[in-house]
């Protein structure tokens, strides 16, 4: 290394450094001379940039490696119980390890670094529009840093508890056999932090399914999400999803690994507790263990950024949802979103080149965000992420899976209804709900003033027609029965009778593994009350901001005609759940309970406004009269929403 210049006593002072004969380095500087002072060149320049973390945290851990190996091997003569050369196995020579990985699930079942860390001496007690690149996976994956628990560390770990018990299902679905239903929930002992953190690539190695649970269970979950959770988010192309998991495409691709788990983690919180013949608490604890282990995966593996990260967070933030955890449904939506936009997912012209299948998975995942995006906005007052005027992306092709190979689209039989037509008539619907969020938003930054208003107003019930008339043409499959077109009020709405065999139907389907499944197996029956229930709600939001928007030009408003506007919401509402089978209403799950929750709370709070407000002197006696009459349909209508509201609210309690 080049000596410095200057010595340090004249660096330290920013001063000149001058010696006699620059020839010697022995001899002292002029200044140190006449200081009387040593004159030394220790200083060395620092290397520029910042500094290796990585290289530091590799040179610890090899330290604290070698101090464990020392001192556990002076512990070996008064330890016998231990082999000597266990902890020197998973530590020194890690990729020799002779544990199966079926051996390393039982020691180690939630692949976190917590409940496996690395062993030391002491013993150890998370029409159409859309576009994207093939998923490509990695073969490649390096062995060095992989460091697996040791046989001593995962006798520690294991141990039997109450729910070590097999289950059996007397039906099968989708040609999966139940017979081989079993799991085994093994709880670790409490453990400490570990001294040394493995490093991210650690957990981006190939696992198998075996590690988590055993495969014909794994096997049977998929099945049931094709059957109940797929035709309302029909973002995984099944024909090549199934034939990479009979390759075990996951040994190979951790990526795709991560995928099979959050699939797996999505639907055991989706789909009714019956469905799966476990107890709730050991189903609650494979759902989290799977969605930790495809997060784990998913953290280390952000470069390059794929299609498939976007389905996984997608998943994730269904789980977070149902599972009640709010910040973390948020984070992973975000995610999914920006790595979305990465991906340019939202223009048509990054579809270019790509192949039908990533084409249209990319299609369908963008819309299901997109619509995810506009619930959060309305039902929980979220900004928007999405906005419709960025998005070129076309909707999907209206093609089922098995017309979509690598290499072109195959026409679909005439007359066979694709499932994922129903994605597309909810994303129109999503797309009006978002120009009317976004009109709200500004508009209640800068409202709008005089001949402005005007054509603003004009917008909204522009869009209140499209709204109306979004579901007109749907095919016969999606199109709602509709029984009681001329009664405002159904004739059972409200009755003793009605909520008791309701809440017995729900009880059976939820209860009763014997119990029939033909509705909820009826995807267009499940998406038409998703697709009604959703324009009902974004009718109501229109038409609130439409009163508003006459309000201020006006200055008052007819509130006859709001009255008979809210009873409408509210009659078309009650008609759409009496007409769909409620077994078809419950397979929604709670994202469905949520916007009623939302449209019948709003209702009852103008009902108690109406009733409570005092009448004016100057309305004439028979318009006062009418009004009250139309309140009153409005209020018992109200109360019947809430009757079948309560039915919901039990439908959602029976979801984990």
């Amino acid at each position: 290394m080049r000596q410095s210049q200057s010595c340090d006593a004249c660096r330290a002072r920013k001063v000149r450094c001058v010696r006699e004969n620059l020839e010697d380095p022995k001899q002292s500087c002029k200044h140190c001379i006449a200081l009387g002072i040593p004159c030394t060149y220790d200083y060395r320049p620092k290397k520029r940039g910042p500094p290796n973390l990585y290289l530091r945290r590799l040179q610890e851990a090899a330290a604290a490696v070698v101090a464990a190996q020392a001192e556990q091997n002076n512990q070996t003569n008064d330890v016998a119980s231990i082999s000597p050369t266990s902890a020197h196995q998973s530590l020194a020579s890690p990729i020799h390890s002779n544990l199966s990985p079926l051996q390393q699930h039982i020691q180690s079942p939630s692949l976190e670094p917590v409940l496996a860390p690395i062993q030391t001496s002491a013993p150890i007690i998370p029409p159409s529009r859309y576009p994207i690149a093939a998923d490509s996976y990695h073969n490649h994956y390096s062995p060095v840093n992989t460091i697996l628990p040791t046989p001593t560390s995962g006798a520690l770990l294991t141990q039997k508890t109450d729910d070590n018990q097999s289950y059996s299902f007397p039906e099968s679905y989708g040609g999966f056999s139940a017979y081989n239903w079993s799991y085994k929930n093994h709880q670790p002992l409490p453990v400490l932090l570990p001294s040394v953190m493995p490093p991210l690539s650690y957990y981006y190695r190939p696992h198998r399914l075996e590690d988590i649970a055993p495969r014909d269970s794994i096997s049977l979950i998929i099945a049931l999400f094709f059957d109940f959770v797929y035709p309302l988010t029909p973002c995984i192309h099944k024909p090549s999803f199934m034939a990479d998991l009979h390759t075990k495409r996951e040994e190979r691709d951790p990526l795709f690994f991560a995928l099979v788990m959050s699939t797996v983690a999505s639907t055991l919180v989706q789909v009714p507790r019956s469905y799966v013949p476990m107890e709730r608490s050991v189903v609650r604890k494979l759902a989290q263990r799977c969605y930790e282990a495809s997060r784990h995966i998913t953290t280390a593996a952000y470069d390059p950024p794929m299609s498939m990260h976007v389905v996984i967070r997608y998943f994730d933030c269904i789980y977070h949802f149902c599972e009640g955890n709010d910040a973390a449904q948020h984070a992973a939506f975000g995610e999914a979103a920006h790595i979305a936009v990465t991906l340019r997912m939202h223009e048509e012209s990054s579809y270019e080149g790509l192949d039908p299948i990533e084409c249209e998975v990319r299609r369908r995942t963008f819309w299901l965000l997109f619509g995810a995006d506009k619930s959060m906005s309305i039902l929980l007052g979220r900004p928007i992420c999405l906005r419709d005027e960025d998005c070129t992306v076309h909707f999907p092709k209206e093609l089922d899976d098995e017309y979509i190979i690598h290499s072109a689209y195959l026409p679909q039989p005439r007359g066979k209804t694709a499932l994922v037509s129903g994605l597309n008539y909810i994303s129109r619907i999503f797309a009006l709900l978002g120009e009317i969020l976004v009109r709200i938003r500004v508009d209640k930054r800068s409202p709008p003033q005089g001949q402005f208003a005007t054509a603003r107003l004009e917008e909204v019930q522009s869009l209140h027609s499209r709204i109306m008339g979004a579901l007109m043409h749907t095919p016969e499959p999606l199109r709602l029965k509709q029984t009681r077109r001329h009664s405002r009020l159904p004739a059972e709405c409200g009755g003793a009778g009605f909520r008791q065999a309701t809440f017995a139907e729900v009880k059976d389907f939820f209860e009763n593994p014997k119990a029939s499944r033909a509705n909820a197996l009826n995807p267009f029956l499940v998406m038409q009350a998703n697709l009604y229930v959703t324009q009902q709600l974004v009718r109501f939001v229109v038409e609130q901001y439409r009163d508003e928007l006459v309000m201020a030009l006006q200055g008052s408003i007819d509130e006859h005609q709001v009255a008979e506007d809210r009873e409408a919401v509210a009659s078309d509402l009650l008609n759409i759940l009496h007409s769909i089978p409620i077994q078809s209403i419950a397979t929604n799950g709670p994202s469905l309970v949520h916007k009623v929750r939302f449209v019948a709370s709003t209702l009852l709070d103008a009902v108690r406004k109406a009733e409570t407000a005092p009448a004016s002197a100057a309305r004439a006696h028979a318009f006062l009269c009418a009004f009250r009459a139309i309140i009153a349909i409005l209020l018992s209508l109200t109360r019947c929403l809430g009757d079948f509201l309560s039915i919901l609210s039990e439908i959602e309690r029976n979801y984990l």
